[in-house]
């Protein structure tokens, strides 16, 4: 059974299934089982039922503290357990692009840095999207961009998917970052002003970083095994995630 990749929400503006793809043996991902986000504290009304009604027993929250504390979570509910996984990171307003390096580059840059720096996150991520009693789960940040896609990047080469299709899934926010822009322009201009370039989702970005992690680890599993991820946790991963063969 097929379902919508993109789901539709008022105030939540790059919300989707990361289901459907193709894995390991021929196997599928399962749909309705991870979610992928930007923020959830805005989350009310219609919105919320909607989100209610997708059955959601884990959030995982991929802000730093200050980011929760300023903006908020996602609304409290019996049956919801909510996990705030920092990936820690260098400040990117620190880091300057330089105008002869492509933007795909800077970006799998950064990504690489929250391969490094943002471990124990990382890990804590993957153990919980390895636990078929955290599902169905949503992975989010601020956009759903970054930090998610790098989570939701690794979960999917771990399920045997391909770096095209995890590419072109990471693209997809493209999309979404109209309507979100405009939300920041009016709600919260320093979040994006003079900040743009950040807002871009290159697929060739994706492309760039697990070919990096691949020539730093040797493979993606070897590298989630350097982080603390057991290959009994990405045999329950797989399991849970992937239709049966």
């Amino acid at each position: 059974m097929s379902y919508s990749r993109t789901l539709t929400f008022a105030t939540t503006y790059n919300f989707r299934d990361v289901g459907g793809y193709h894995g390991i043996d021929g196997r599928t991902v399962r749909w309705r089982r991870l979610f992928r986000s930007d923020s959830l504290h805005r989350l009310k009304g219609d919105d919320l039922a909607t989100f209610e009604a997708l059955g959601v027993r884990t959030v995982i929250d991929l802000r730093r503290v200050v980011e929760v504390t300023e903006n908020g979570r996602v609304p409290e509910a019996d049956g919801l357990d909510y996990h705030n996984l920092v990936i820690e990171h260098v400040d990117w307003q620190s880091v300057p692009e330089p105008a002869d390096l492509p933007h795909e580059r800077w970006l799998a840059d950064r990504y690489l840095n929250f391969a490094e720096d943002g471990r124990a996150g990382l890990a804590a991520a993957l153990t919980l999207i390895a636990d078929p009693a955290a599902a169905p789960a949503v992975v989010h940040c601020m956009a759903g961009k970054d930090r998610t896609g790098v989570v939701c990047a690794l979960a999917l080469s771990l399920l045997g998917v391909s770096d095209e299709d995890i590419a072109a899934d990471y693209a997809l926010t493209q999309a979404s970052m109209a309507s979100l822009s405009d939300y920041l322009r009016k709600s919260r201009p320093h979040l994006i002003q003079d900040k743009y370039h950040m807002y871009n989702c290159p697929a060739d970005a994706m492309h760039l970083f697990l070919g990096d992690l691949r020539a730093r680890y040797g493979s993606v599993p070897a590298y989630v095994r350097e982080i603390g991820v057991s290959d009994q946790q990405v045999a329950a991963m797989r399991d849970h995630l992937l239709d049966p063969a």
